[in-house]
This record gives structure tokens, sequence and C-alpha cells, in this order.
């Protein structure tokens, strides 16, 4: 394709597909936990840093990494000790970081278009720095999603049952809490802080439909949101789209495709009538968490 004959495609192509495999290999672990909204959350705290960056003329991505990890790390803290329900907590976060950063960026001399290209992406601006950072970051995420799974699925799925392990179990959620601030901040490039939520939630949901255990689930997550990610930039570039909103319909498209094949074939299963189970076959298999950290 010509139009990937520039370094600029290039970049916002390799950026896409980094984010695209990081962001679901984070989000199983937040769909687990019932925070499936905390990267929205996350990334308006986000771009409170921004704004402060643009008013002080520093770096906003490295601002803004600062300000979103220091959210996530109250917003963790907050829901531990109970004492703000996790709902209230994140809807402060919701309010108080778009509107911090409306203000600053109104405050500096940034016009509304670097605010929107935060707010829904900009991938084809992304620069050699920004490409360098977003591959680091983006393979570090992923390096400790997957070594460390065992150990944060148990927390995930059963809080009590990891304290009881000898897991340390602050530190783990305290461990989810930073990366997803940082996904989000890299993420900031490609499909913008109003629209992260998206490519960490909507691959996950899509891969339970079809996959079984969570092994598997995060394998298929991560792969439809490479492809997403992909086609999303693709799409962008041929069609002349925005490329962040091109990879969230891509992802929910995939979604419903699955959910209508799944309702079809789970019809014609009750057309056909019961199908016996073998017994060997239908002996409960214990939980995954038990079978993951033994």
């Amino acid at each position: 394709m010509d139009l990937f004959q520039y370094d600029f495609m290039l970049r916002a192509l390799v950026g896409a597909l980094v984010i695209g495999l990081a962001a679901p290999a984070l989000g199983i672990y937040l769909v687990q936990r019932r925070l499936a909204l905390i990267g929205d959350g996350i990334g308006h705290v986000a771009l409170t840093g921004v704004g402060a960056g643009l008013l002080l003329n520093r770096s906003p991505v490295l601002v803004a990494v600062i300000a979103a990890t220091l959210g996530a790390i109250v917003i963790e803290l907050v829901r531990s000790r109970g004492r703000t329900s996790g709902d209230l907590a994140l809807a402060l976060l919701f309010y108080g970081g778009i509107a911090g950063g409306v203000m600053l960026v109104g405050l500096s001399d940034a016009s509304s278009g670097s605010l929107n290209a935060y707010l829904f992406g900009s991938l084809t601006t992304t620069s050699a720095a920004d490409l360098t950072t977003i591959l680091v970051l983006g393979v570090a995420i992923l390096v400790t999603m997957l070594v460390l799974r065992p150990a944060l699925f148990a927390v995930c799925h059963d809080e009590e049952y990891a304290r009881v392990s000898g897991l340390p179990v602050r530190a783990l959620n305290l461990l989810l809490a930073v990366t997803t601030a940082v996904t989000v901040t890299i993420a900031m490039r490609a499909v913008g802080v109003l629209l992260i939520s998206a490519l960490m939630v909507v691959p996950v949901a899509t891969a339970q439909q079809v996959t079984r255990g969570f092994r598997g689930t995060m394998a298929a997550a991560m792969a439809l949101g490479l492809f997403a990610a992909g086609a999303g930039v693709v799409v962008a570039a041929t069609a002349d789209t925005a490329p962040g909103a091109s990879v969230v319909l891509l992802a929910i498209a995939s979604f419903l495709v699955v959910a209508l094949a799944t309702a079809g074939r789970r019809a014609l299963r009750r057309r056909s009538g019961p199908v016996a189970v073998p017994v060997r076959e239908a002996v409960a298999e214990p939980p995954e968490h038990e079978v993951a950290l033994r």
C-alpha cells in the first residue's frame, strides 16, 4: 500500500500494533475485577497531566504519566481501604480529571487542536521518540502481564484466597493500578483518552464468548486487539478516517459478529435437541487460579 511507504504511517502502524497487544493483556485483569471503566477515569486524570505539561512547557506525555500514576494509586488505596465505593472513586476521577485538563489547557497557549489530539488520538503525528516510548513501555507491560499471570489472576479472582496463599496482594493491586496508568498514557497517541477503555475491554468481552479458561481468553483477546489495531490503521489510511475511531469501531464490529455467530450456534444446538455428555467429561475441573498457583 502506497501510504505505508511514508515513515509516519509506518510509525503509526507499529505503535498501534504494540498498543493493540498491550491493552487487552492488561484489560482482562480489569474485567475480572469488574473495573472495566477505570481506564476512562485514569485517562481523564492523564488529561489533567497533559494540560499541566502544556501550561508549564514540559513534555505533556511525561507529566501525564506522573499524573495518571498518582491518580491510579489514589483510587486503588481508596478502594482497598473501603472508605469510598469503587464507583464513587471512579466518578471523582472522571469529573475532576477532565475538568482539570480542560481548565489547564485553556490557561496555556495551546490550541484546541492540541487537546483534541489527546482526547481522540493522533497516531499519524507519532514521532520517532514517541514510538520508542510506546515500544519500551508496551513491551514492559506485556512482559509483566504474562510473567505474573498466575499471581495477578489469583488476586483479581479472589483476594482473600490470594492473601491466604501468601501473595503480596496490596503490592500486586498497586502494580495493576500503575500499569493501567502507563497503558492509558501510551495509548493516548493511538485512540485518545476517551476511547482507551474500549481497546482494553472490547477484545476481552469478545474473546470471552468463544473461549474457556483465563489463558485462552487472554490469548484470544490479544489477537483480537492486534487485529483491530492493525486493521484500524489500514482503514484510516485508505478511507481518510480518524485512526482511533477506526480501531475502536473495528473492535466493536468484531464483538457484534462473534456475538451473532455465537447466538446462531446456540440456536442451532437447541433445535437439534440435547446432546448427551459422557460422564468423564462432565467432571468439574478445579478453579483455574488453583491450578495456576500449583
